[in-house]
C-alpha cells in the first residue's frame, strides 16, 4: 500500500480550492490535505509548520506568487505542483523545465498523473523557477532542462544536435552526450522550431547551427556529429529556405 501523501492547496479563488480538494478526496485516498489556503502568506507559516510531501499553489495570487511563495520556502522539501489558466506558450515552459503544472479546469487524469510523479520527484531548484518566470514574462531563453534519475540536466539549445522520436519518447543527441525525456517529438517541436530548430522527417528535428551537408538528390543530411539523417520531402525546400544561399 502506498504511504499516505500530506498535501497543502493554494489558491486565492475559493471555488478552485474547494473543487480540487473534492477531487483529492474523491480520487487519491492515499493524500491528506493538511491545510487549504487563499492567502499564501498564511499557506507559508503551514508549508514550514506541517512540512507537507506536496504543495500546490496556484501562480498569480494578490499578495505573493506562487513563485514567491516557493522562494520563500526554500529550506522546506516537498514536491510542487503548479495550478495555472496560462495559455499554452508558457504551460511549455512549464514542461520544458521539469516542472510539474495543473490546467484550470483541472482534468482528473492529470490530477492523478501529477500526484504519482510527485512521489518520485523533488521539490524544483531556485534555477527552474527562475527560468520558467522569464519564459513567461516573454523572455527567449536559451536552455532546456532534463530529468534523470539522478537530478536534472540543463541544456544549451546550442549544444543540441538533434532529437529522435522514440515512441512516447524522445532522445536529445548534444555535444555532450545524449537524453532520453519522456515527451513526444511533437511538444519538443512546440518549443524548439521556435529558435533555431526545424523538424525535417516525422522522426528527427534538427539544429540548424549543426547542419554540415546536404545531399539533395538522396534527401540525405549530415550533422556535426556525423549523423546521417533523412529529410522528408515536403521539408527540404523548408530547409534550404532556412539558409542564406551563395
Amino acid at each position: 500500500m502506498s504511504s499516505i501523501l500530506k498535501v497543502i492547496l493554494v489558491d486565492d479563488e475559493k471555488d478552485s480550492l474547494t473543487l480540487l480538494q473534492l477531487q483529492l478526496e474523491k480520487h487519491c485516498p492515499d493524500v491528506v490535505v493538511a491545510g487549504v489556503f487563499t492567502d499564501p502568506r498564511e499557506a507559508k507559516a503551514a508549508i514550514e509548520l506541517h512540512k507537507p510531501d506536496i504543495v500546490f499553489t496556484d501562480i498569480e495570487m494578490p499578495t505573493m506568487s506562487g513563485f514567491q511563495l516557493l522562494e520563500q520556502t526554500q529550506h522546506c522539501e516537498y514536491a510542487a505542483i503548479f495550478i495555472t489558466a496560462y495559455n499554452q506558450y508558457a504551460i511549455r515552459a512549464f514542461r520544458f523545465n521539469a516542472l510539474d503544472y495543473l490546467l484550470k479546469p483541472i482534468d482528473t487524469g492529470d490530477l492523478l498523473n501529477a500526484v504519482a510523479k510527485a512521489r518520485k520527484k523533488m521539490r524544483p531548484n531556485a534555477k527552474q523557477i527562475e527560468t520558467v518566470q522569464k519564459q513567461i514574462q516573454g523572455e527567449r531563453i536559451s536552455k532546456i532542462a532534463v530529468s534523470s534519475q539522478t537530478g536534472i540536466s540543463f541544456i544549451s539549445f546550442n549544444d543540441i544536435i538533434y532529437i529522435e522520436a522514440s515512441n512516447n519518447y524522445s532522445k536529445i543527441y548534444t555535444t555532450g552526450g545524449t537524453y532520453v525525456v519522456s515527451r513526444t517529438l511533437k511538444d519538443v517541436q512546440d518549443t524548439l522550431e521556435e529558435s533555431h530548430f526545424l523538424r525535417i522527417h516525422r522522426q528527427y528535428i534538427v539544429n540548424l547551427n549543426h547542419v554540415v551537408h546536404l545531399n539533395r538528390n538522396e534527401g540525405i543530411l549530415t550533422m556535426g556529429n556525423k549523423a546521417m539523417l533523412p529529410v522528408a520531402r515536403n521539408q527540404k525546400d523548408r530547409l534550404i529556405a532556412r539558409y542564406e544561399m551563395l
